[in-house]
């Protein structure tokens, strides 16, 4: 695992290109757009230089990490690449088309991860011919921080491949824990409902946004409350989740509440527009 591509210049995939390269790995990133591609690049230098700040590592130590990110554009410039890990948007035609493009690009051997937070793994394997070589990798936001990868494994996934990935979230100092390919996987199963019961909470009138997240912080030690977390990850990625939820399983605690699908058509996606549960433009 000596070169690592990653699909998607958004805050996860340059989260997980940072911490490849943190760990010495050398990173391909690649987005279909050089503007995207130039301002994934920006922002991973802004993160590493809140660490140079921070004295969490060196001004060498940032260089030498941003000299082993190599942006590109075309998907074939991830030929080479020992893995290719997904992050592109959760929409399931997206995926699948970029998964069958790819598989006729890179190595027989190389390995696919995907990074979604919902969508069967089985069913993106099947978009090409070494299911055995596809896995999950489900990291989460902020990726340089949070520790945990959710390993997914579908339902031709090899043991090595299992395996290769494990030790790779373990060198790029993350907890791996197997899943099984179930929709939502763990954290989102339960986590989403609960961001969900919080708008309705909100809906209903029950406490405002902010006591809604206060009790949660302080009644259940959470560092963080449910609705200012669904700004931090993005309603739309939030109602993007939760309809594939509710989809899949067909209960109606899945159902996106409409305080979510309202903000989600205005545009008010959380921290990312400025404007969600919360406003960030003062």
């Amino acid at each position: 695992m000596k070169t690592i591509g990653v699909i998607g210049t958004g805050t996860m995939g340059c989260g997980i290109a940072q911490v490849a390269a943190q760990a010495g790995c050398d990173v391909i990133l690649q987005n279909r757009r050089q503007e995207s591609v130039d301002r994934g690049l920006s922002n991973i230098q802004k993160g590493l230089a809140k660490l140079v700040s921070r004295q969490k590592i060196t001004q060498n130590q940032s260089d030498a990490i941003t000299d082993r990110i190599r942006g590109v554009v075309p998907l074939s410039e991830l030929k080479a690449c020992d893995i290719v890990i997904e992050s592109a948007p959760e929409d399931l035609a997206i995926k699948q088309e970029l998964f069958a493009a790819l598989d006729e690009i890179v190595d027989d051997q190389t390995i696919i991860a995907s990074n979604t937070s919902s969508l069967s793994i089985t069913q993106l394997a099947g978009c090409t011919n070494r299911p055995g070589h596809f896995v999950g990798m489900h990291f989460f936001n902020p990726v340089p921080a949070m520790k945990l990868v959710e390993v997914v494994r579908g339902m031709r996934t090899t043991d090595a491949t299992l395996n290769a990935v494990r030790g790779l979230a373990e060198k790029l100092g993350k907890v791996p824990i197997d899943v099984k390919d179930s929709p939502g996987f763990v954290v989102n199963r339960v986590l989403f409902p609960m961001i969900n019961e919080a708008a309705f909470a909100l809906q209903q009138g029950v406490a405002e946004a902010e006591g809604i997240d206060e009790c949660m912080k302080l009644g259940c030690n959470h560092p963080m409350g449910p609705l200012a977390l669904a700004d931090l990850v993005g309603l739309d990625v939030v109602y993007a989740i939760l309809d594939s939820l509710y989809k899949e399983y067909g209960e109606p605690r899945y159902a996106p509440c409409l305080e979510i699908k309202k903000r989600v058509e205005a545009n008010f996606l959380g921290r990312k527009t400025g404007r969600g549960f919360y406003d960030y433009s003062r």
